[in-house]
């Protein structure tokens, strides 16, 4: 759906904290006794938030006691069966992406999706499916990645625009800067048609939150543009996101996924499930700016961010 789901790159790239290390093909066969291996491999997608992710995983699950490397794999289709072989231990994912992706993975892409907007109904899909191939889905945090939909601080102000309710009510035409599947996807251009009557007039292929499309909107071309919820560089382009009130949107909450056999125990769980209920959006939006745009690296703001937290130990 969003582009964590497309990267297509084969290369796969590993690290130990910050040092060079093994690739998949290199770790051989997984001989470790179920639940119970000393050294993880976190792995990573390969973009920001993920990488940050990974390595606030990897820190708290050194700071349990394991042994611990990071390793990118920025395609689904790849990470995934390396996670139920064991060749990868533990991974950053998104409650209703990942639950309708091994939907179609099991019952074939025509398949009904079980995402939606209710978190527990979504976990309930999502361990259901996940269970039979060996993964444990650990507890979801407050942070929330999903599609969301952003325009002008003057735009806002001017029509009186807090949600996508209120750009419904005031009958304003929209011209929406999005990708292409936008005026198709139930979640884009017919679900803000039909769940919040919002008179959507053309989509702007520009993409999902590029810069092409912000700066269409920033400059007057487009009137809305379709980003994500923790998109750091909202600010820069004078934007900010109207509230999904009605829940268009699925509950894509971050959540640790596991190999059960490997890293599947309690201590794995405590380690991890201690982030959930700090790590929030806008803690996320933050963290993916001060990578994006301050261009720091991502294990230092991820260590900065757990001490900070209480967390970790400094």
């Amino acid at each position: 759906m969003r582009a964590r789901a497309l990267f297509t790159a084969l290369l796969l790239t590993a690290c130990t904290a910050c040092a060079s290390g093994p690739t998949l093909e290199d770790q051989g066969e997984v001989t470790a006794p179920p639940g119970d291996s000393s050294r993880l491999t976190v792995g990573s997608a390969g973009f920001t938030e993920s990488d940050l992710l990974a390595q606030m995983y990897s820190l708290l699950l050194r700071q349990a006691g394991y042994e611990t490397q990071i390793i990118t794999v920025a395609n689904r289709e790849l990470y995934e069966p390396a996670l139920e072989s064991g060749r990868v231990d533990v991974v950053p994912e998104y409650a209703a992406t990942f639950a309708d992706w091994l939907n179609a993975k099991q019952n074939g892409p025509d398949a009904e999706p079980v995402g939606s907007p209710g978190l527990a109904t979504t976990m309930k899909a999502l361990r259901r499916l996940a269970t039979p191939r060996g993964l444990t889905v650990l507890e979801p945090g407050k942070a929330v990645d999903q599609n969301a939909f952003a325009v002008t601080r003057e735009f806002a102000a001017e029509h009186s625009l807090r949600t996508l309710s209120d750009l419904g009510a005031s009958g304003v035409p929209v011209r929406l800067a999005a990708g292409d599947e936008c005026v198709s996807r139930p979640y884009c251009r017919p679900g803000l048609e039909r769940t919040y009557g919002i008179d959507v007039t053309a989509v702007d292929p520009k993409g999902v939150g590029t810069t092409q499309a912000k700066r269409a909107v920033q400059s007057g071309q487009d009137h809305m543009v379709l980003t994500t919820t923790t998109d750091a560089t909202l600010d820069a382009f004078g934007l900010v996101l109207l509230e999904d009130d009605r829940r268009l949107q699925n509950a894509d909450a971050v959540v640790p996924v596991v190999n059960r056999a490997r890293a599947g125990n309690e201590r794995v769980a405590r380690s991890l499930d201690a982030l959930a209920p700090v790590l929030t959006t806008a803690d996320l939006a933050d963290l993916n700016r001060q990578v994006d745009s301050w261009r720091r690296l991502p294990e230092d703001v991820a260590r900065a961010y757990l001490e900070e937290k209480g967390l970790l130990g400094s």
